[in-house]
């Protein structure tokens, strides 16, 4: 009886915590409202005569006439506006996974030096840590978990003198987890989702005052159209636009879905300002992001809303209905690479199925766009990509490869591979290595299956290849990949590359690296050139040699091959 009550109580305590996102007099209303029960009434009529679930399925447009005259509103009422400013309080962020989590720390970060927050990169003087999370595979969590213990450590032995220091877990890993985060030894002081970048001051107002806060909720709506995120690229040279947030593919062992979301497209409108807006800093390098960037279907505008039907790569499918009208990844490339002829455009990470002629005869027409593709093929086995529901055979993955060096001969293509995923067997496995030799990348990134829980793997299938079977599988395929690649890049040898030069080279003060348009790594010196000194952001022309190569493949080989990069679909 009494842990009845206890767990009542605790209960009661926590929906009293959650306040709904609009706010009224009916909200608040107490038990005394029982002998009053107008105010009931009155919320049940105003329910009545709103949009009906029949509605939202037909997309009809609401009146917002009778919610606007009504008492709700946008606001949390027991919040004046001066509670979630930031009173410059010391912000640190640590990032990990993959390249959109950066982008959300930029838009995180946008969000709150607005409300008088300032950033600092010394951990030791910050008033609050935020970790932008990744939880695509198991040891990239159980990184974050090592990490809140040494945080929460730091927490407790800073100065009482000091203000309180706070601790939020944001992305990926905040909107699988949730409670499990919030009640693991009380770690964390607030949550919040990839969706839920714009409550941040409000959770760390709440956390303030000594409560755990989160909101974790998933948005069809929400691409941060409207904030300008706060780049912080490497010496200013490149930089990162997000122009799509979630997924729609639903493949078999991705968390993606269920931690980003569903798609939506930022307008092309806002994606085009913030381009602009890095022309004129004196950007040289934009990567369009997205988890699926490729998919892109802009349909903000009434114009944009038309009846064609979206375009697939030939022999591809999905696992939903053929989308209709948008502006799509086409126009959208067209339009950015206009803006300036001299900013090299990139994009990641693109999915197979989304690359129609048009695309590719687009890439292979604009001297800005790079002629460089991420093809994830996740595995060369007709029967796993079938269990992985890619949507694609084997052969028709590779049709697609012959189709794109057609229309660009000189692309370089990078791909992700999965080892040991659920029912792989050895012949599949050599299908793997046989598709790697087969095609010929520059670059790969390479994991061991991961089982995710919420995914339909999980639901579905057994995670049944031994731990030791993976591991000497991916061990396989990345030997397999360094001889291929060794063999593309050594085709670079004698030729003259465009370079975008990105800084000094981590082995040597007398060296410098940058990248070509395919995406190579190359390492230079910094003498030799009969022009002025060379700076970051530079573009250069470097004839390949033998020596530049080796130290190419000694410098950044392992860099693609990291234990916790972000599978990107």
């Amino acid at each position: 009886k009494h842990k009845l009550l206890f767990s009542i109580t605790r209960i009661r305590k926590i929906v009293a915590f959650v306040q709904p996102r609009y706010c009224s007099n009916v909200a608040r209303t107490t038990a005394n409202s029982r002998e009053t029960p107008a105010p009931a009434e009155k919320f049940k009529s105003r329910i009545s005569s709103g949009p009906t679930f029949q509605d939202f399925i037909k997309g009809v447009s609401v009146n917002k006439t009778s919610v606007e005259k009504s008492e709700y509103h946008d606001q949390h009422t027991y919040f004046s506006e001066a509670m979630d400013m930031g009173n410059f309080r010391k912000v640190y962020f640590e990032t990990y996974g993959c390249q959109m989590n950066v982008n959300d720390t930029e838009i995180a970060w946008s969000i709150l030096q607005k409300k008088g927050y300032q950033r600092t990169l010394e951990l030791s003087q910050a008033d609050v840590v935020l970790l932008v999370t990744c939880s695509i595979r198991e040891k990239a969590e159980q990184t974050i978990w090592n990490r809140l213990q040494q945080l929460t450590a730091m927490k407790k032995k800073r100065l009482k003198s000091q203000s309180p220091m706070k601790i939020g877990i944001l992305g990926c890993m905040a909107e699988r987890l949730k409670t499990e985060v919030l009640e693991r030894e009380k770690l964390v002081d607030i949550l919040a989702g990839p969706d839920a970048y714009r409550d941040l001051p409000r959770l760390l107002a709440v956390a303030d005052g000594g409560q755990q806060a989160s909101n974790v909720l998933l948005s069809l709506e929400e691409t941060y159209a409207d904030i300008m995120p706060v780049h912080h690229a490497p010496q200013g040279y490149s930089a990162y636009v997000s122009i799509m947030r979630g997924c729609d593919n639903m493949c078999t062992y991705c968390i993606v879905p269920f931690t980003r979301g569903r798609e939506r497209s930022r307008p092309v409108g806002s994606v085009l300002e913030e381009v602009r807006m890095l022309s004129d800093q004196g950007v040289k390098e934009v990567t369009l992001l997205g988890q699926n960037v490729n998919s892109y279907r802009d349909t903000s505008q009434q114009q944009f809303c038309g009846t064609e039907l979206t375009q697939l790569s030939r022999g591809f499918k999905t696992i939903y209905r053929t989308k209709l009208g948008g502006l799509r990844f086409s126009d959208l490339l067209d339009h950015v690479s206009r803006i300036d002829p001299d900013m090299r455009i990139r994009f990641t990470s693109p999915h197979p199925k989304d690359f129609p002629d048009e695309v590719l005869q687009l890439i292979a027409e604009r001297k800005n766009i790079c002629k460089q593709i991420h093809l994830p093929a996740q595995s060369g086995s007709s029967e796993i990509l079938k269990a992985m529901r890619r949507g694609y055979t084997r052969e028709t993955y590779l049709d697609l490869v012959k189709n794109i060096r057609t229309i660009i001969p000189e692309v370089s293509l990078s791909s992700d591979f999965i080892s040991g995923f659920c029912g792989e067997t050895e012949e599949d496995h050599q299908q793997t290595l046989s598709l790697i030799r087969e095609v010929g990348y520059n670059v790969g990134f390479l994991f061991a299956y991961s089982m995710r829980k919420k995914t339909q793997a999980f639901h579905r299938l057994q995670d049944d290849v031994p731990a030791e079977v993976k591991q000497r599988r991916l061990e396989e395929c990345i030997s397999v990949f360094r001889e291929e690649a060794a063999r593309v890049n050594g085709a670079l040898i004698g030729s003259t590359q465009l370079v975008l030069v990105e800084g000094q080279s981590k082995r040597s003060a007398d060296e410098l690296c940058g990248r070509t348009d395919g995406n190579t790594k190359v390492i230079f010196p910094k003498e030799g050139f009969n022009t002025a000194p060379i700076n970051v952001g530079d573009y250069v022309l470097v004839k390949v040699g033998f020596d530049s190569l080796i130290k190419f493949f000694l410098t950044t080989f392992f860099h693609y091959f990291p234990s916790q990069l972000l599978i990107m679909c």
